[in-house]
C-alpha cells in the first residue's frame, strides 16, 4: 500500500501517454507549435508497462490513460491490453476528446477498456471550431455515438467559459442526460499556456444557470473523487469539479506519469521526479524507490486558491493530463 507524509492512500494512477494533441483549444494550448518530444524521448508502452506492473504491486486500483489527446499514439489498445490482461478487476478508463474514437472504439473495447470521459464543451460547430481552432464536432459526435453503441461507461467533461459555452450549460446537461451519462462542469483552470483572454466561472455561477430550469440539490460526495455531485428531482446526477478549493486535496489519492517519464506529485505544482532511467535499466527497485520518494513528497494542498488568485500552473496539461 502506498500512503503519503499526510495518510492519504495513494492508488491512482493518471498515465499521459502523450502530449501531442489535434486541437488546440484555447484553455490549454492554442499558440503549442507542432514540435514534440522526439520519439526516443517518450517511453515505449513496454516502458511504461514495466512501470504499471510496480504501482500496481504497490496498491494502485485505478489507472486512467490520458494524454495530449491519448488516441493520437498508434496502437493505444495494445497498451491498454497489457494494462487488462495483467489485472483484469482494475479500475481502468481513458480520457479523450474523441475525434478519433470513432475508429478506435471496437478495439478499445476488445482490450477490456470500459469507461471513458469525454470533453464536450460545446453543442454548436462554431463555438468548437472558436475553442478547439478547427472544425472537431461532427467527428466528436460521432465518436461519443460509437462509444455509446459499443456499451461504454461515458461521463462528459466540461470547461465552463463566460461569454463562450456559458448560455450551453442546461442544452449540455440534457445531451448527456439523455444519453444516461454524467456531466461534470470544470472551473477554467489558469495556466501560463492558455490564451490569455479567457474568463471562467465559478462553481456558484453555474449553478444559478442551471437552477434557471432545474431545482437541484446536493448529493453525497464519493470519497477521492474531486466533483461535487448535484442531483435533479428525477434523480440525475450532475457534478461540478472546483480546483480552487481543497475540498478534494484532503482525500487526494493520485500521481500522474508523463510520456517522458516524469511522475508527478500533483497536477498544479511544476516539482517531479523520472523514472526513465530506471525503467530502461529494468531497475525495478529504484522504480519502486522513485515512486514512493514522490508520494512521499506529496503536497498537502494545491496552490490555487481565492487567496492565491495570481497562482498558475507552469506546467502545461497537456504533458500531465489535466
Amino acid at each position: 500500500m502506498l500512503v503519503d507524509s499526510y495518510g492519504r492512500v495513494i492508488d491512482y494512477l493518471r498515465i499521459s501517454v502523450t502530449q501531442r494533441c489535434n486541437f488546440r483549444c484555447l484553455y490549454c494550448m492554442p499558440k503549442t507549435p507542432f514540435e514534440w518530444s522526439a520519439k526516443e524521448n517518450l517511453l515505449s508502452f513496454e516502458e511504461l508497462f514495466m512501470f504499471v506492473k510496480v504501482c500496481i504491486d504497490e496498491g494502485v486500483k485505478k489507472i486512467r490513460i490520458t494524454g495530449g489527446e491519448p488516441l493520437v499514439r498508434k496502437d493505444l489498445h495494445k497498451f491498454i491490453a497489457m494494462i487488462s490482461e495483467y489485472k483484469q478487476d482494475l479500475d481502468l478508463a481513458l480520457t479523450t476528446n474523441a475525434s478519433l474514437l470513432k475508429q478506435q472504439a471496437k478495439d478499445l473495447r476488445q482490450a477490456g477498456l470500459k469507461r471513458i470521459n469525454i470533453s464536450l464543451d460545446t453543442l454548436k460547430e462554431e463555438v468548437a471550431f472558436k475553442l478547439a481552432q478547427k472544425n472537431i464536432l461532427k467527428d466528436v459526435l460521432n465518436g461519443i455515438n460509437e462509444a455509446l453503441e459499443l456499451g461504454f461507461n461515458i461521463k462528459f467533461n466540461t470547461v465552463a467559459l463566460k461569454g463562450i459555452n456559458d448560455n450551453e450549460f442546461i442544452n449540455l446537461l440534457e445531451f448527456a442526460k439523455e444519453r444516461k451519462s454524467q456531466i461534470r462542469f470544470i472551473e477554467f483552470m489558469e495556466n501560463y499556456h492558455a490564451y490569455g483572454d479567457l474568463k471562467g466561472l465559478k462553481s456558484a455561477d453555474i449553478l444559478n444557470i442551471i437552477a434557471q430550469k432545474y431545482s437541484f440539490r446536493q448529493g453525497q460526495k464519493t470519497p477521492n473523487a474531486p466533483a461535487t455531485i448535484y442531483e435533479l428531482e428525477d434523480g440525475y446526477k450532475f457534478g461540478i469539479i472546483d480546483p480552487h478549493s481543497h475540498d478534494f486535496c484532503d482525500s487526494c489519492n493520485r500521481i500522474r506519469l508523463s510520456a517522458e517519464g516524469l511522475l508527478i506529485p500533483c497536477l498544479y505544482y511544476d516539482e517531479a521526479l523520472s523514472i526513465k532511467k530506471a525503467i530502461r535499466n529494468k531497475d525495478i527497485i529504484g522504480a519502486c524507490e522513485v515512486l514512493k520518494t514522490v508520494i512521499k513528497n506529496k503536497s498537502e494542498k494545491n496552490r490555487w486558491t481565492e487567496n492565491e488568485a495570481n497562482q498558475s500552473s507552469t506546467r502545461a496539461f497537456y504533458q500531465t493530463g489535466g
